[in-house]
């Protein structure tokens, strides 16, 4: 299942983890990314706290976290190579991988279509 939030996060979920990047609009308005500072593993996040940082020839700019839960993994290629998130933000250039606290957190977030109305 993907969702999208209105800051222009995605997230991918299987289970109870959801997968959480940068959608390819907010990767185009940030321009090329050069750095990306990811959560630790382990860290608690609660909904809207400022979770991953990017820094692109533009401007710097927080991603915040979708939905409460714990970090259980960081995308290391991504940190390596912050054009990941310009070249595939939807795929190789996910950000981080969390386990929600309560998956009802996703009901309120867009599907695909939904998504593509506020982007136009």
């Amino acid at each position: 299942m993907l969702k999208f939030t209105q800051e222009h996060e995605w997230l991918r979920v299987d289970g109870d983890v959801a997968t959480v990047g940068i959608t390819a609009y907010a990767a185009d308005q940030l321009g090329d990314i050069v750095f990306v500072e990811a959560p630790k593993v382990g860290a608690a996040l609660r909904k809207g706290q400022a979770a991953a940082m990017l820094e692109s020839v533009k401007a710097a700019s927080d991603v915040y976290a979708p939905v409460d839960g714990e970090v259980t993994e960081v995308n290391h290629a991504v940190i390596a190579e912050p054009a990941l998130l310009n070249s595939d933000p939807q795929g190789a250039g996910w950000l981080y991988q969390i386990r929600l606290a309560d998956a009802s957190a996703l009901d309120g977030m867009m599907d695909e279509a939904a998504y593509a109305e506020i982007t136009k």
